[in-house]
């Protein structure tokens, strides 16, 4: 992971329990961008993804500042990636006794982050 110039650093969320469509419409708007811009869009759009993915972009700040003594104004999200999860299966009761399979699904979300300096 070391390199002469630039040094990554990542955060990984697993089992977040909402669909990587959904996530991947929002990670598509910060790839590529710096920190305090990205935590600023984050903030703003109203989508329900935002929040972990917020939290991954923290931590992953939080992992360069305090692994690296990295500063926030430094880094750039390089990479972020967002894959499909395994599914929960739960059954709802349904009229007449039956009942209706629900599947819940989950998300793995990256944040990989360079430091620039």
């Amino acid at each position: 992971m070391l390199n002469k110039r630039t040094t990554e650093v990542y955060a990984l969320g697993q089992h977040i329990s909402m669909s990587a469509h959904k996530a991947r419409r929002v990670i598509d708007q910060i790839r590529g961008r710096s920190y305090e811009e990205t935590l600023m869009i984050l903030e703003l759009m109203p989508y329900r993804a935002c929040y972990p993915i917020f939290k991954l972009v923290y931590s992953a700040a939080a992992n360069a500042s305090s692994n690296m003594g990295s500063n926030e104004a430094n880094l750039v999200i390089s990479k972020a990636e967002v894959n499909k999860g395994t599914i929960m299966k739960r059954l709802k009761p349904r009229a007449r006794g039956r009942s209706f399979a629900i599947q819940k699904p989950t998300c793995h979300i990256t944040i990989v982050m360079k430091i620039y300096p």
